[in-house]
């Protein structure tokens, strides 16, 4: 297992290879990131963002989505997987926010994940990228690297992975190393064929050392 130090110097090296990571979902407030989000369930950011541009144009706000009519988000949305139970959800969604917290999203993960759509990935993504605060989401490339890198056991579930970030990294680093290590997996240490051969990593990672 990757020691704590091992974990800040692999994560600090990710910076040094992408540092100007940031989230790729595309969002002008709090609300429009929350809904990409939930959206970007088993879809890429690009296809997410290809759907948005229309539907905050139509609905930019949680009070206009909470009055839609379902037929029209579809419309919006329905290149994505899962289109009809994504309209549903983000539309209850956005009336949950009008009905409990006055059209504006809330900044606590009990209070997110209590809306429709929103599971803690979400969740934290939304309290980190939003509001600044210290969270850690664990996506499939969070996932996948901190297990190639031995940050975590290869059997941890997905909060597993969250807490040991959590108790590896500075809390400070949260946010970034989210970033950071996004773009490692989604551009560098890729599900397939990952670009181990010259990789700044491999002295850290016993996967990659066998892949060369």
């Amino acid at each position: 297992m990757l020691s704590k130090a091992k974990t800040i110097e692999a994560v600090e090296r990710m910076e040094k290879l992408f540092p100007n990571a940031h989230c790729e979902l595309n969002h002008e407030t709090p609300f429009q990131l929350l809904i990409a989000t939930i959206l970007s369930a088993q879809a890429t950011d690009k296809g997410v963002n290809k759907v948005t541009p229309k539907l905050f144009a139509i609905y930019p706000n949680a009070h206009a989505l909470a009055n839609s009519e379902e037929e029209v988000v579809i419309e919006c949305i329905q290149s994505l997987g899962l289109y009809r139970n994504k309209a549903k959800n983000i539309r209850l969604c956005a009336q949950q926010l009008v009905e409990k917290y006055n059209g504006e999203v809330p900044r606590t993960r009990e209070e997110l994940v209590s809306l429709a759509g929103v599971g803690r990935k979400t969740a934290n993504v939304v309290l980190s990228v939003a509001f600044g605060l210290p969270a850690f989401a664990v996506d499939t490339h969070v996932e996948r690297v901190s297990k190639r890198l031995q940050i975590c056991k290869q059997s941890a579930s997905v909060l597993e992975v969250e807490e040991t970030l959590c108790k590896k990294l500075p809390k400070n680093k949260w946010g970034k190393a989210h970033h950071w290590m996004i773009f490692f997996g989604r551009y560098h240490c890729t599900a397939r064929s990952p670009k181990c051969q010259g990789c700044p990593l491999l002295d850290l990672c016993a996967y990659g050392q066998k892949e060369v």
